[in-house]
């Protein structure tokens, strides 16, 4: 199906999968550090997803330009360019939750920070899960069905634990002013978009792999 300058611009693809994979590890250990207060590691984080994103997109757009110049997979290349799309936003938002954390400074409770832990680690493995997917495409189209299902399975779990946090929020902890829940509440949705980006991926993925086996 590929040719050998397609393997070449598959092997830039595989290295863009791995920054996004990069980036979900760097805003999971982020929000430890913020949430255990481990200063100078948080900023480290943040200054390593920063970089992290302006390489991630530098890969992207050589990808798109080698794939349009060279006139390879031109019967994908629309979809893969939907897909790099798709996943660049998985770093852009690891990038810009983070750094909402360090610009809004929440004061997240004692017995809140094991939630936020569960939840970030929830959501972030519903992204994890799409990269094998991703990569799957690209060699073994039939096996991508089988590897997202882990990412729907997060992205519920997710979704079910976030309201869990939510309710503990607003309902069992009177000494919480209102607008501390609420600040609280959006900091939970934003981690929950990771998730749910990663769903939306997961969405493409599987159309993208029925039209190669078809």
């Amino acid at each position: 199906m590929f040719s050998s300058r397609s393997n070449k611009s598959i092997e830039l693809i595989d290295g863009f999968f791995n920054g996004v994979d990069q980036s979900l590890l760097i805003f999971k250990e982020g929000v430890k550090n913020y949430l255990h207060q481990n200063t100078a590691s948080f900023a480290n984080n943040l200054q390593e997803l920063a970089k992290l994103e302006a390489e991630s997109d530098l890969i992207r757009r050589k990808i798109e330009e080698t794939l349009y110049t060279q006139s390879l997979m031109p019967q994908l290349r629309g979809d893969i360019w939907r897909l790099l799309e798709e996943l660049d936003n998985l770093i852009d938002l690891s990038k810009k939750n983070l750094f909402q954390f360090d610009v809004e400074n929440p004061l997240i409770p004692e017995e809140l920070v094991l939630d936020f832990i569960k939840l970030t680690q929830l959501s972030l493995s519903a992204a994890e899960a799409v990269i094998p997917a991703a990569k799957s495409y690209f060699n073994q189209p039939a096996a991508v069905s089988e590897k997202i299902h882990r990412v729907y399975f997060y992205e519920k779990e997710t979704d079910v634990f976030a309201d869990v946090v939510r309710r503990k929020i607003f309902k069992e902890m009177p000494a919480l002013g209102l607008s501390e829940k609420f600040h609280l509440r959006y900091f939970t949705l934003h981690i929950e978009t990771i998730s749910d980006t990663a769903e939306k991926v997961a969405d493409l993925l599987t159309i993208m792999a029925i039209k190669r086996i078809v």
